[in-house]
């Protein structure tokens, strides 16, 4: 296939990530697959991302993750500066077919705004589409730019402007499903994981707490705000309570911290990850918010550990109810929930990823995503179709 698309990743951490970093790494699968397929990638990330891709445009030389913890005066140019320097590359060359954009708010403004001579542009939506009601709600791409989701429940939430430009949802996938199903059974601990970044949304204080209740180990596993080690969080001193998701773990998750039956590991990454979610009873997602994508879950799967969650966002859709996974919708009753799941069969986990959530699954999906988008159909047509 000749076909050239520019991914625009951002300038938040480098493809990929060093550890945690959900969008990076879904780039990161993905990129591979679709090279695999013919497609030539032009990467806008930072220069040391280390991806193999066709080219890398950059304009930081490394990730500007730390500074989201600084007031919003003395950050909100670092994403502008990072789409204006895409905006130049793709007003020097004529070769780009299709902009993939992964850029919160700003990737889809600034792409919107380049008019009717910009390239075709689909834009994946990672995060909850409640926030940003202005842009949302009133988004006009006219025919070049489309959207799409990564579960149908995100997209049915959505704002009526961002479901007319639609095209579909693409679940999320991870390289640890392929071949997941002829991998040896993992011998099971008795621990639990909760594996994200610590914040409210994703519940950590509940996990712990029931932990404390029900008696069983939980590991808590991903960042706190900028944070990704325990002694770099101590080392901050109070400082670091200006950023909120470190004033939650403080205030509601840390009092449940004995470092003996709960215990924040920080951000686990590559094999320590892997062994630390394969040898689980279970990966627990005590869920406050409608979550959209659940990579997450998908990389549970693949290891052959059963989720334990609340039933929200995109959990029905990647976890069957009894099979691979228990889903309520009471946060209580989670703590029994998890010592059930010693009972779910790992391989049927596993069988499940493989189905679904390699990442040839979702590169081909995308492809046709693609070949869609580029058809500059009307929005009204594609819905149709």
């Amino acid at each position: 296939m000749s076909l050239t698309v520019l991914m625009n990743a951002g300038p938040w951490l480098p493809v990929p990530p060093p550890g945690y970093g959900g969008i990076e790494n879904v780039i990161a699968t993905l990129v591979p697959e679709l090279r695999r397929l013919g497609v030539r990638v032009v990467l806008a990330s930072v220069a040391d991302s280390a991806l193999p891709v066709d080219e890398l445009v950059s304009v930081f030389p490394d990730g500007q993750f730390g500074a989201l913890q600084r007031p919003y005066n003395q950050v909100c140019g670092v994403a502008q500066a990072h789409l204006a320097g895409v905006v130049r590359e793709l007003h020097a060359r004529d070769d780009i077919d299709l902009v993939h954009d992964h850029v919160e708010a700003v990737g889809l403004a600034t792409l919107t705004a380049m008019g009717p001579d910009g390239p075709p542009v689909l834009h994946t939506l990672h995060w909850d589409l409640t926030k940003h009601p202005a842009l949302y709600g009133e988004l006009d791409g006219g025919d070049r730019v489309r959207v799409n989701g990564v579960s149908a429940s995100q997209l049915a939430r959505a704002p009526r402007a961002l479901q007319d430009h639609s095209v579909g949802h693409v679940h999320l996938s991870t390289p640890l499903a392929v071949g997941a199903d002829r991998r040896p059974r993992p011998e099971k601990g008795e621990h639990v994981v909760v594996l994200g970044r610590i914040n409210p949304g994703k519940g950590q204080d509940v996990g712990a707490r029931l932990a404390r209740q029900v008696g069983f180990p939980l590991v808590l596993a991903g960042p706190v705000g900028p944070y990704h080690r325990p002694e770099d969080l101590a080392a901050a001193g109070e400082e670091a309570r200006q950023n909120p998701d470190v004033r939650f773990f403080y205030d509601e998750v840390a009092p449940y911290v004995d470092g003996d039956l709960v215990r924040w590991v920080g951000t686990v990454a590559g094999r320590e990850r892997d062994e630390l979610l394969a040898g689980a009873r279970a990966a627990l997602f005590p869920l406050r918010w409608e979550e959209p994508g659940g990579t997450a879950v998908v990389e549970a799967l693949a290891l052959g550990t059963p989720v334990v969650a609340t039933a929200r966002g995109c959990l029905p859709e990647l976890v069957e109810h009894g099979r691979t996974g228990l889903l309520t919708t009471g946060e209580e009753e989670l703590g029994e929930l998890v010592l059930a799941a010693g009972l779910l069969d790992p391989d049927e986990c596993r069988r499940e990823a493989v189905a679904r959530f390699t990442p040839a699954v979702m590169a081909e999906r995308y492809l046709a995503l693609y070949e869609r988008v580029r058809h500059l159909r009307p929005a009204a047509d594609l819905q149709a179709a």
